[in-house]
């Protein structure tokens, strides 16, 4: 457990399944966490904490704080809604009450954080990826699938210093965090993974273990699309280490963009699949299998 002068003040702007386990986490260190979100959650997390049963951290429950609105300031904000609901969420988190708070956030994409540097100071928007299986059962209910929680981080070199003491407090957590160089890189390379991940095990409603064997040379294509798309960019990618990255993933593995639309939630296919087609446009890249991927997605 953190002493009081190691302890930080952590806001977590939506509590499902990635802010509420780090949240539950950072909490769980000894660290004091502010629950940022809509009334039902707030009074789900105000009654029972946050529970969260896991494959790595097994099961236990936190007590936090939680309210409809940021009302203090804090360390840092984590920002871990989904990009469809993000500009009604930052509502809940006033410029003038963040203060000098770092903003991080974990969204899918690459265009969030210009959005971000809009409405906070630029300098404190600190970007960030993860690579978790996580979702919310109910509010306040956690459940980590995955045996792994990472994250990586990259800002502006002038809150440097205080990005990398973000990772290592997220890091004691239990959460391993790496400090990158170069923002756009990180976001590209996550986003080269997840676009076909989210994409086609949508599409064909069938988890990752299908879509790498019955789906294999439409993947192998698809990642291909995305590496030109890249490349135009100057930002290299490697087709060889992601499939090796999904071949290493449990057959039945789900995206995330799969579960919100058995649930019927917005999907994130804007952020993920329609970036890429702006992008490809903007350099005259042809993206002809990710085209017909996210039309079929936003098609239902």
């Amino acid at each position: 457990m953190v002493d009081n002068a190691t302890q930080r003040t952590v806001a977590v702007l939506g509590a499902g399944g990635i802010g509420g386990l780090i949240g539950a986490l950072l909490a769980k260190a000894g660290h004091r966490v502010i629950i940022v979100g809509q009334p039902d959650t707030v009074d789900a997390v105000r009654a029972d904490g946050i529970r969260v049963r896991s494959a790595q951290f097994g099961q236990f429950r936190v007590d936090v704080e939680a309210d409809t609105e940021l009302r203090q300031p804090v360390d840092a904000c984590l920002i871990a809604v989904k990009q469809p609901d993000l500009m009604t969420a930052v509502d809940r988190i006033d410029p003038d009450v963040a203060g000098a708070a770092l903003l991080v956030p974990l969204l899918n994409g690459i265009e969030h954080p210009g959005l971000l540097r809009r409405r906070y100071r630029p300098e404190l928007v600190v970007p960030g990826v993860i690579r978790v299986e996580s979702t919310r059962s109910e509010p306040g209910v956690i459940v980590h699938g995955s045996s792994f929680a990472e994250i990586d981080l990259a800002g502006h070199d002038g809150v440097r210093e205080r990005i990398a003491a973000l990772a290592a407090v997220l890091a004691d957590a239990g959460i391993p965090t790496s400090v990158e160089e170069d923002e756009t890189a990180m976001l590209w390379r996550k986003l080269f993974v997840l676009a076909p991940f989210a994409l086609m095990t949508t599409h064909y409603r069938v988890s990752i273990g299908v879509v790498r064997t019955a789906h294999r040379e439409e993947l192998i294509a698809v990642l291909g699309e995305i590496a030109e798309i890249m490349g135009a960019c100057g930002i290299p990618a490697d087709i060889g280490a992601a499939l090796r990255f999904y071949d290493s993933f449990p057959a039945g593995a789900m995206s995330s963009m799969q579960r919100d639309a058995q649930a019927r939630r917005p999907l994130e296919s804007d952020a993920i699949g329609g970036a890429l087609l702006r992008i490809s446009a903007a350099h005259a890249v042809p993206a002809p299998l990710t085209d017909r991927l996210v039309r079929a997605v936003d098609a239902g």
